[in-house]
């Protein structure tokens, strides 16, 4: 909404809209859908499969690995340009699979909202698609109906709508017909109390409203733009594409540094050619996009098991680095089903246990941990009672949701739910006696009154309401069966009850009954009364928040709630959850307004509760964490957490409660809406970065190894060892199978436990480089060794030596990168049987490349003798000796 609508009564409205009580002529209605156009959401013509997978290709590292092609096609090895073709189609075949998430979002924005509307036209009702709806419409109001557009109340009796999607409260909303805020500039729309959004839901009560924006101009049509604008990007997409600009550069840097070296040293410019696209194809890790894949994928896998589906591949490894868990109060901490946790009744607090609407639950007097019997208590008996006769919705067990759920008003369910724990059945009670009168509550009224005839003639009033109201309307109390007279100084203590209840982040409800109601119920007549106790209601915190949020906690991962609710309850169920410690700020959506940026990006970093925040709010503060250099995982269920979904680095969909909105903007669902299985794919994804990490490791290592060997040999101005097309059946033969056996290592131990270093802009860190050089030493040492004694006699054995030992050194190296720290000697060796029947498979090939003669022709090899064996695998061998050292080293300084 573009205007301060709330601000002007009905009839400026109606005035300013150019309408009228009986709605718009039909003709008017024709006139403003040309120019307001339909009441739809914009959606975007998506991009073809074409387009997508074209689109696979605008990355750094592919346009290496399409130059290494390029390359090889040129030194003549087309079957190895083939090979790298087919890396390349495969990558984008996945990605073309995984995309198209943003144009879905918009598109369930769309189906969300397709609604039909009564209006007036000529001042009769009539039914129309919410699509035809233009602003100056008269939308007539019922219970159970979507709201069409947003609107302006322009009348209503009991109206309430349910706006958690929107504004992420769980409490319906009384709704009003006239202005308020006049005094105030601005005011959040979940203030709005006259109108309604599209979108939202009537859960009681009915009236009339005029519509006053449609289609785009609505709220949820601005989320839908906001989305549409919001261009987020992985962690390890940007990791990947810095990761991609060294290589090029170290590719350049040191093909030119050889190319030249050479030149100097006396070769031609023709015998350099293929030793710098030698060097250039054995820097670039050819391998790594498929090996990343591979990766990415296992984790889809386990995480699937766990009930997260994961719709982006890189996702999965973004929960890894997680240090900002951003999670919704509706839906991610509490179930979004109200529930009463306290009874307060003659001068006793009880405290009432159970899930939600699940009627098992004990009842034991406060901070006591030993549950009760209700019949020997009349204080729970008189609360158990009032609450079976007032409450009038009911809760059933849904078998598609394996779950109770509530049929009518929430807090009326919650009200039954209680009436059940005492031992009240609303069933059997209806048996031996029947209604005679009832006010329903509303908005003027606040209380939910009602008139029972009993069994034998007794007349019994329950009234359940606002406690200020219900407290005047009392003249005496009730306590141990008797009536007692209600003075100054009692109502003051039980206004002080209120108050402590209250901070507890409680919605507090006042019952009470009357000794001699009479058989008439009129709004006039509902006084002296008698009152009995005190409700205190809460959504109910699901079972396992707690935990999770301090798992999260110890894995070095802060927890902050976002919520569309006031401060104290906000406040109170953060404390509850663990969210919130001593020494928190909790800020408001009207405090972060009012802060300069610099003063909100500080601010943040000691706040765990944000409250009363719109969807605006969500996207600034994704932002502001992300621009303190944090990695945020968002969670959310409605249309008003869309936008942050998609800003966040990796949005969290629920499955279950979740709106398709929400779904379809997250790039992970939790089938279960279990918190908990944030934590795990937490794990799951620092288990990945690990993964990762060891596939870089150790084929960064094997070319660091390949570049120095022939560098050495350029250096000390002796022939190439090894030849161009024996690079590449090292790079794609050898590694290609101990890469991806490596990637599907088991999940290490205490991921969560230990201290996680963010990984820095290239993956690369100053660990991984130490053990780089510890690797490729000895591969150059042993290659420049072996080489010369070969040469003399025969160049093509030689060559087939150098091939060899660099092959034997790989086979080594791969067992090295398992763990940065464990001994090789205390791993257990069949953990990774893929690593195992990879290393048979290698040595077979390898061996096929010695002893086959097509091979031979290939690869300009040589057969060996088992004296060369026996020389060439001990000094393969050295490069565990270097990395064990290095080991202990690092083990030994971790200590200190």
């Amino acid at each position: 909404m573009r205007e301060n609508w709330y601000k002007k009564s009905s009839a400026e409205v109606i005035e300013i809209l150019g309408s009228s009580g009986e709605g718009l002529s039909r003709e008017e209605a024709e006139r403003r859908i040309l120019q307001y156009g339909p009441n739809t959401l914009p959606e975007r013509k998506p991009p073809g499969l074409f387009s997508i997978f074209l689109r696979q290709f605008q990355s750094p590292l592919i346009y290496i690995l399409m130059a290494a092609a390029l390359l090889v096609v040129i030194m003549g090895e087309y079957v190895d340009g083939i090979v790298i073709g087919v890396v390349l189609l495969f990558n984008s075949i996945i990605g073309t699979i995984q995309e198209g998430r943003s144009q879905n979002t918009l598109r369930s924005l769309k189906n969300l909202t397709e609604t039909s509307a009564a209006v007036l036209r000529d001042g009769e009702e009539v039914i129309i698609s919410d699509a035809k709806l233009v602003p100056g419409d008269i939308v007539i109001l019922r219970e159970g109906v979507k709201v069409p557009a947003d609107l302006r109340i322009i009348s209503c009796h009991a109206l309430r709508a349910d706006e958690a999607s929107i504004t992420g409260e769980s409490e319906p909303v009384y709704k009003i017909s006239g202005p308020i805020g006049k005094n105030t500039e601005t005011m959040p729309f979940s203030d709005w109390k006259n109108c309604l959004f599209k979108g939202t839901n009537i859960v009681s009560g009915s009236g009339a409203a005029i519509v006053v924006a449609t289609g785009i101009n609505t709220v949820i049509g601005g989320i839908s733009k906001e989305i549409s604008q919001i261009d987020s990007e992985m962690p390890l997409k940007k990791n990947i594409r810095f990761l991609s600009r060294v290589i090029i550069f170290s590719v350049a840097l040191i093909g030119a540094s050889i190319f030249f070296g050479g030149i100097t040293s006396g070769k031609t410019s023709a015998e350099m050619f293929p030793v710098v696209i030698s060097l250039a194809v054995s820097i670039i890790p050819e391998g790594l996009p498929v090996v990343i894949t591979v990766v990415l994928a296992a984790g889809v896998w386990r995480m699937s098991k766990n009930n997260a589906l994961i719709k982006k591949l890189q996702a999965v490894e973004a929960l890894g680095q997680t240090s900002i868990l951003a999670v919704d109060k509706t839906g991610t901490i509490t179930k979004n089903e109200m529930m009463i946790r306290k009874i307060y009744g003659g001068e006793k607090m009880f405290d009432v246990g159970g899930i939600g609407y699940s009627s098992k639950g004990h009842i034991a007097l406060e901070g006591s941990q030993d549950a009760i019997d209700p019949l020997n208590h009349p204080e729970l008996l008189i609360a158990g009672k009032i609450a079976a006769y007032c409450a009038n919705a009911k809760v059933v067990y849904s078998k598609e949701k394996k779950d109770w759920v509530a049929s009518g008003d929430p807090t009326e369910a919650a009200i039954y739910v209680l009436a059940e724990k005492i031992g009240f059945n609303k069933k059997n009670l209806e048996k031996e006696s029947f209604l005679i009168s009832e006010i329903p509550f509303n908005f003027v009224n606040k209380y939910h009154a009602t008139l029972h005839v009993e069994k034998g003639g007794d007349d019994f009033l329950t009234v359940v309401g606002a406690p200020e109201v219900v407290l005047k309307k009392s003249a005496t109390f009730w306590f141990r069966g008797d009536h007692l007279y209600l003075d100054e100084k009692k109502r003051r203590e039980f206004e002080k009850i209120i108050e402590d209840m209250s901070m507890q982040g409680l919605r507090v409800l006042a019952f009470a009954t009357k000794e001699k109601p009479g058989r008439v119920l009129k709004e006039n007549n509902i006084d002296s009364l008698s009152f009995a106790g005190f409700f205190g209601m809460k959504d109910a915190l699901r079972l396992e928040a707690f935990s999770s949020i301090e798992e999260a906690a110890k894995a070095g991962i802060k927890t902050v709630m976002i919520t569309g609710d006031h401060k104290v309850t906000a406040r109170a169920i953060a404390k509850e959850a663990g969210i919130f410690k001593e020494g928190d700020i909790v800020l408001t959506g009207q405090e972060i307004d009012a802060m300069p940026e610099k003063d909100f990006l500080e601010a943040i970093g000691s706040t765990s509760v944000f409250a009363r925040v719109t969807p605006h709010h969500k996207l600034k503060i994704v932002e502001a964490y992300k621009k303190r250099g944090e990695i945020v995982a968002m969670t959310g269920d409605g249309v008003n957490d869309a936008p942050s979904l998609v800003a966040a680095d990796l949005g969290v969909g629920m499955g279950k409660i979740g709106t398709e909105v929400a779904k379809e903007a997250a790039d992970i669902v939790l089938l279960d809406d279990n918190l908990s299985s944030i934590v795990r794919a937490i794990e799951e994804g620092r288990n990945i970065y690990k993964t990762i990490k060891k596939v870089i490791l150790y084929l960064f290592s094997t070319s660091l190894g390949e570049v120095l060997t022939l560098g050495g040999a350029l250096f000390f101005a002796s022939p190439l060892p090894i030849l161009p097309a024996q690079i590449i059946w090292l790079n794609f033969v050898t590694d290609g199978f101990l890469n991806v056996a490596l990637a599907l290592e088991p999940r290490e131990k205490g991921l969560l436990v230990e201290k996680f270093k963010k990984p820095g802009r290239f993956i690369v860190d100053f660990l991984m480089i130490q053990r780089m050089f510890t690797m490729a030493a000895p591969m150059m040492l042993g290659t420049l060794i072996l080489f010369p004694f070969y040469v003399s006699a025969d160049m093509r054995k030689a060559w087939t030596v150098s091939l060899t030992v660099l092959a034997v050194f790989q086979w080594f190296n791969a067992w090295n990168c398992r763990s940065e720290t464990e001994s090789l000697f205390k791993s257990k060796f069949f953990a990774n049987k893929y690593l195992v029947a990879a290393t048979g498979i290698v040595i077979f090939l390898q061996l096929l490349a010695v002893y086959n003669p097509f091979m031979q022709k290939i690869l300009r090899t040589a057969p060996l003798e088992l004296k060369d064996w026996l020389i060439i695998v001990p000094v393969a061998a050295s490069i565990i000796l270097f990395e064990e050292i290095r080991k202990m080293l690092h083990r030994k300084m971790a200590r200190i």
